[in-house]
């Protein structure tokens, strides 16, 4: 399976995250069209965080830190749907959104890559991750001292949308 598909159709939207076209993947990166996409906190019982290191293979942010599950929305899919299929996909974790906890929407910026993006959260994990070789090459398992630690030492660690989305949205609690 490859990292991602140039040719994907997604749908673009406007400033209302409406649907007002489609375009593939490459035309939607390349024009910097608003476009849409679901990121998903996985916490262990103990709070905890777990990141994925993005393989090598992927087309934006390789090899980079970054939410334990993140991808687009596919042209005519609910968010509800793309994160059920992501968290399949990348985790090879079968839950339905209405498991998960609603985060909240981050609006597009270039930081995250121009998506309207739903933030969700998986608290007090405690099944299998199968992570897909072809979209992460690690998990990392992050206490909330930790990770505070390593993105003020290090923050080119991390990809932009994923600092984007953890300062907006888990900023100030401690994770649970």
């Amino acid at each position: 399976m490859e990292a991602q598909n140039p040719n994907e159709i997604f749908d673009v939207v406007d400033a209302r995250d409406r649907a007002i076209g489609r375009a593939t993947r490459a035309e939607v990166h390349a024009r910097k069209l608003l476009h849409r996409a679901v990121h998903v906190f996985v916490f262990t019982p103990g709070g905890s965080l777990i990141l994925q290191k993005r393989s090598l293979a992927k087309d934006t942010c390789p090899g980079l830190l970054s939410s334990s599950c993140a991808g687009h929305v596919d042209a005519g899919e609910s968010y509800d749907e793309a994160v059920s299929r992501e968290l399949a996909e990348e985790l090879g974790v079968r839950v339905p959104a209405a498991r998960l906890a609603f985060v909240g929407v981050q609006r597009p910026s270039e930081e995250n890559g121009f998506e309207f993006v739903r933030v969700y959260a998986l608290r007090g994990f405690t099944g299998t991750l199968r992570p897909n070789p072809a979209e992460i090459d690690a998990l990392e398992i992050f206490t909330r001292a930790r990770l505070a630690a390593a993105v003020a030492a290090e923050p080119g660690r991390f990809a932009p949308s994923f600092l984007a989305v953890l300062k907006d949205f888990f900023g100030n609690d401690d994770g649970r």
